[in-house]
């Protein structure tokens, strides 16, 4: 149910006149040494193969896309995340706006009577607080988070600086909190962080990004290096 309401949304919003319009596609693919989501590997620290599609509707702000990658949750897990996601750009006084919907699907998993799919209402904004500096934040909520277990929030704080036009630092922190006592190895909540830079060269991003969250004991949460390649198309 939560799966079609998701289609549902974006499918209106698709035929809302707005999206009448010429419409932009771009894509892009990865090859990374992990894919952490929030700061837990989601490949048992494995590496991952990951591509998605996007489509931008003229200059009505509106967007349309989806994201794939390898995923490892053991036994029943299935092997494949599939995102879809629906917004809407906009600008709010010097404030970039982004908000939309957020579709988390696990094709082929067992579920074992927690449903693994699940989907997310977000917001983004950004500043550009010079030519070379942005700060951002992220505001997401699920009314039912993954495994079932209840109320979903997760906030973020974000940055990036240009040093040059082809390298730039960023680095973010943010908090996962769900309604299960206990449904992060233990905890109800956790704070993750990642600082890295990305270096533009021969038509790829190379990223290497330091990971990390404040959950002990527990292998998927452990603290990495990641490094990717990524392909803009």
């Amino acid at each position: 149910m939560r799966n079609l309401l998701v289609f549902g949304i974006i499918a209106a919003a698709a035929a809302t006149p707005a999206f009448a319009q010429e419409v932009t596609i771009s894509g892009n693919v990865a090859l990374a040494t992990d894919y952490a989501f929030r700061g837990v590997s989601q490949t048992d620290e494995s590496p991952a193969i990951q591509g998605g599609l996007d489509a931008a509707f003229g200059d009505s702000g509106f967007y349309l896309g989806t994201w794939a990658s390898n995923i490892n949750f053991g036994t029943g897990g299935g092997n494949l995340e599939l995102d879809v996601y629906g917004g809407y750009k906009f600008a709010l006084g010097g404030v970039a706006m982004d908000v939309g919907v957020l579709g988390y699907l696990y094709p082929g998993a067992s579920d074992d009577g927690a449903e693994l799919d699940y989907w997310e209402l977000y917001a983004k904004p950004s500043i550009a607080l010079s030519p070379q500096f942005t700060l951002g934040a992220g505001f997401y909520y699920s009314p039912e988070f993954t495994g079932e277990s209840g109320d979903g929030f997760y906030y973020e704080v974000n940055g990036a600086y240009a040093l040059t036009p082809e390298l730039s630092l960023s680095g973010a922190v943010g908090m996962q909190t769900v309604d299960t006592d206990g449904f992060f190895a233990g905890e109800d909540d956790y704070t993750t962080w990642n600082v890295g830079g990305t270096y533009s060269a021969m038509g790829l991003g190379f990223d290497l990004r330091y990971v990390g969250t404040d959950v002990d004991d527990a292998n998927a949460y452990d603290d990495r290096v990641i490094f990717s390649v990524k392909k803009a198309m």
